[in-house]
């Protein structure tokens, strides 16, 4: 085995290190005078008390999901046990990726409050600070344990057995590693959903009871569920946002990982290259997440801290570009063919080229449609001036507008990236896109510990500059959000299609033809399934919702002296609300996800004679990515929207030559719009990522077992023939063998 093999994982190692330094020095900051930390302890033990409650769910499911794949013959015929163990290992390094973020969050926005009493410069730096301890966390977690399980796999499956990369064993090596993927999917999805059900429940009812009925500030400690509220950021936007992009940097990382397997190619490696790449990609983006950190600076109150993000962000970004130009043309030949497309070392690193393009053109459109100040938020803040019928109308109107560009820009992408390198170009531009998740995920996570530090700053009645500051970095982050979650959203079409082409290659079939009946019928199931898995979500907030309001109207009406601060709110029952709504209402989205492929595949087997199961499953999921991407970026720009058009009228807003402030008719306007953008942006909008991957995945492990093979335990002849080239190519260079793996 190479010796490059072991440099993956020790890529993960450096950035844990430089999470454990960073979280030791935010621990070591000041956390402000006693009533700040017994604040911040209420929304840590809220943030602990949902996580356990949730684990002690998720964890019967990863049981039994395991026992199901370890038993041989349920869903998977071959190498099962092993399939289970990998699936535990994804599920829990998935739920711990989501712990790191979430500790340190809760660490972080105390000190970030204090901080903020100093300067905004401090309070950038606290909040970042915790910010990259999530991003890094995940990432490293996520190099590590797809690093350490590919070389222990490839030992046991193709070294030890002398066989060849392009292979069946290599083939089982890969279907074990989506085992892997599989668990951190499943716990982000549920994490995600869950989190995000909480969060949306405690925030819609601290803001129609709070600001709306009773008139007082947001945050403000005399709302019973403005705790519940804080924690929901936590538990929502750090800890269900670090499951979501763990599980999506690994799966964008298999399916070219998959795809790579395909590929015949005279490397110095043993044919083992384009396999390697993708994760090569993702340990130097990782890397240089680490130094682009170190640009996220201000030096003054005036200084744009929006552009000290995005100065980060580039730098990582540029930095990994120049790095993937040498490593490609070290690891790659200058001819390779995959499926009979010819292309050579340099289209591999154009493609990657592309995909980083996209992935920072995403967050440019993403920003522009969601950012206070920009055209779109302006029109909804001009329309609230009419009434909340006509927000809501402006709202729904930016949404739909802001799917057009991003389309049109992975469109561009999908079809560029294909012109280089075939199938492998769109899946290593995916993986291109998600080598900075790092930083993406630094940047978006700073956004909730700013929220939480404004609540804190609110609620212990600190100056008007600190709230000023934190509502600064609220306000960014609110922006930083909405970019993520449509950076996150873009890299699904792409990996999604990545793993829709592996997916085709291991089920034996070559096309999907749209003129039989049954697959186009499917494509129309799958195109649903993101309306109702919406619906499901959605409805959750709102029924959690009801019941924190109904718990924050009784609480107001029963308990003396809230109102006069003479008693302290039950702010554990507000809590205890979100939490178990969230926990029950989460497990039906989910069930959607991980059944429905196994029914279509396993259910339709041999029952249409002019379509395959493969063929009907593959129409599925062509539905449910195309509706699920445009779905989830009308969802999260119309939330992100709707929020800054709130936040505008914060500062004060000119509409028809008078000012508009907080308090107003408008500005109250504004605050229906973002309730009702609230379970869009931060629900069901985020969750369409996940929904659309599982699903892929899902389809990949069940593919062997359903597919059109002729023989058993063979190959589609589509790769047949590729091995067939391979051995030919092999056989008439003297001085390799074919057993050869260097």
């Amino acid at each position: 085995m190479h010796w490059i093999v072991f440099l993956i994982p020790v890529f993960g190692v450096i950035a844990l290190i430089f999470t454990a330094v960073r979280s030791s020095w935010i621990k070591k900051q000041d956390a402000g005078e006693k009533n700040m930390q017994e604040l911040a302890a209420y929304i840590a033990s809220g943030a602990m008390a949902f996580l356990r409650a949730e684990w002690k769910v998720l964890g019967y499911f990863a049981i039994i999901a395991a026992l199901l794949l370890a038993y041989s013959g349920t869903l998977v015929e071959t190498s099962s046990p092993i399939i289970a163990v990998s699936f535990i290992i994804g599920a829990v390094l998935s739920a711990t990726a989501g712990y790191i973020g979430m500790n340190v969050a809760t660490k972080a926005n105390v000190r970030t409050t204090q901080a903020a009493r100093t300067s905004l410069s401090k309070a950038l730096k606290v909040s970042f600070a915790g910010g990259s301890v999530m991003g890094l966390g995940v990432a490293g977690l996520a190099v590590i344990g797809l690093g350490s399980l590919f070389i222990v796999f490839y030992q046991i499956y193709v070294v030890s057995q002398g066989a060849t990369v392009n292979g069946m064993e290599m083939e089982k090596a890969l279907e074990v590693l989506a085992g892997f993927s599989l668990g951190a999917e499943s716990i982000a999805l549920f994490a995600r959903v869950g989190g995000g059900i909480y969060t949306k429940a405690a925030d819609v009812g601290a803001d129609l009871v709070g600001k709306v009925e009773a008139g007082i500030p947001e945050d403000d400690v005399r709302n019973p569920a403005t705790i519940a509220d804080n924690v929901g950021d936590n538990v929502g936007d750090v800890a269900g946002m670090g499951a979501d992009l763990f599980g999506s940097y690994v799966a964008t990382i298999l399916a070219t990982m998959v795809l790579g397997r395909e590929i015949v190619s005279e490397d110095d490696f043993g044919g083992i290259a384009p396999i390697l790449l993708p994760m090569l990609i993702a340990g130097i983006g990782l890397i240089f997440s680490i130094v682009g950190t170190f640009f996220v600076r201000i030096s003054k109150e005036t200084d744009s801290v929006q552009n000290a993000l995005n100065l980060g962000n580039w730098s990582s970004i540029i930095l990994t570009v120049i790095a993937s130009f040498f490593v490609v043309n070290y690891l790659l030949p200058d001819q390779l063919s995959l499926r009979g497309y010819q292309f050579g070392a340099m289209d591999v690193f154009w493609a990657i080229f592309v995909g980083l393009v996209v992935g920072a053109l995403m967050s440019v459109i993403t920003e522009y449609y969601t950012a206070m100040g920009k055209r779109p938020v302006n029109s909804i803040v001009r329309q609230s001036s009419t009434g909340h019928a006509t927000n809501i109308i402006g709202g729904l109107s930016v949404g739909m507008e802001s799917t057009v560009l991003p389309i049109l820009v992975l469109a561009a992408g999908i079809i560029t990236s294909y012109s280089f390198a075939g199938l492998y170009g769109v899946a290593i531009a995916a993986a291109g896109m998600m080598a900075t998740t790092a930083m993406q995920l630094a940047i978006d996570a700073f956004g909730p510990i700013a929220d939480n530090a404004g609540g804190i700053a609110e609620m212990s009645g600190l100056p008007e500059e600190v709230r000023h500051r934190t509502d600064n970095l609220d306000a960014v982050g609110n922006t930083t959000a909405a970019t993520g979650k449509g950076f996150a959203i873009a890299s699904a079409a792409l990996t999604a299609l990545a793993l829709f082409a592996a997916f085709v290659g291991i089920a034996g079939i070559s096309t999907i033809d749209l003129y039989k009946a049954p697959v186009l019928g499917a494509l129309f199931v799958g195109a649903m399934i993101p309306f109702i898995f919406s619906s499901l979500a959605i409805a959750a907030v709102g029924k959690a919702a009801m019941d924190m309001v109904n718990e924050v109207r009784r609480q107001f009406r029963e308990i003396p002296g809230i109102m006069e601060y003479k008693a302290r709110p039950e702010y554990e029952k507000c809590v205890a609300i979100s939490t178990k709504a969230s926990i029950r209402e989460m497990l039906l989205p989910g069930a959607i996800a991980l059944v429905v492929p196994l029914l279509v595949g396993f259910g339709l087997k041999g029952v249409f004679p002019t379509a395959s199961s493969p063929e009907i499953l593959g129409g599925l999921l062509a539905g449910v990515t195309v509706s699920g991407v445009l779905m989830g970026m009308f969802q999260n720009n119309a939330g992100g929207a709707w929020d800054n058009a709130k936040k505008s009228f914060e500062k004060g807003v000119l509409i028809n030559g008078k000012m508009e402030y907080k308090g107003s008719p408008a500005h109250k306007a504004s605050v229906t719009g973002d309730t009702v953008g609230d379970p869009f942006k931060d629900t069901s909008g985020p969750s369409m990522n996940i929904l659309i991957k599982l699903m892929s995945i899902v389809a990949l492990i069940i593919a062997p077992h359903i597919s059109e093979r002729t023989g058993e335990h063979e190959v589609n002849k589509g790769i047949q023939d590729q091995q067939q080239k391979k051995e030919v190519v092999i056989t008439s260079d003297e001085v390799k063998g074919m057993t050869e793996v260097e």
